[in-house]
């Protein structure tokens, strides 16, 4: 597997996302993650689709080192919101280990998720074994809602 780069695509498809969520339209099951820049301590936002696995709200990087997942990382809680809603979350990073089953759930979950990773070279086929076997490649997030 080569490393992985974003798609040109990804940044300007990003940004409509964004515009259509701040008009207090949901986008499938997309959100959007807010967390202070870990140099500018500017807000950044990204898009992502968390998805429920145990009781638990979890979202995976599309690929290694993604800038989010880094600010993620750094700040350790954010804002996610979703249309016109939003709440304060605890951003946990998952270790390799616990994140494999996390993985192993993820092409049920985020089909959107699959087709990516596939035109990104992460993965052949998209099978629970493929993520699984990503696991400590890519960041594995889990999201605590923090008390108002």
């Amino acid at each position: 597997m080569t490393n992985p780069r974003p798609p040109r695509w990804l940044k300007p498809m990003n940004r409509l996302m964004m515009a259509v969520q701040k008009l207090g339209i949901p986008t499938g099951p997309a959100y959007v993650l807010t967390v202070p820049g870990r140099k500018s301590g500017k807000p950044r936002r990204t898009p992502m689709t968390p998805f429920e696995y145990h009781g638990g709200l979890y979202t995976v990087a599309g690929y290694p080192g993604a800038d989010w997942a880094r600010n993620a990382r750094a700040a350790g809680a954010g804002t996610l919101s979703r249309g016109s809603r939003s709440r304060e979350v605890a951003i946990v990073e998952l270790g390799a280990e616990e994140a494999k089953p996390v993985l192993r759930a993820f092409p049920g979950s985020v089909p959107v998720g699959v087709a990516f990773a596939k035109r990104s070279g992460l993965v052949q086929h998209g099978t629970p074994d493929e993520f699984e076997a990503l696991a400590g490649t890519l960041a594995v997030f889990r999201f605590d809602e923090l008390p108002h």
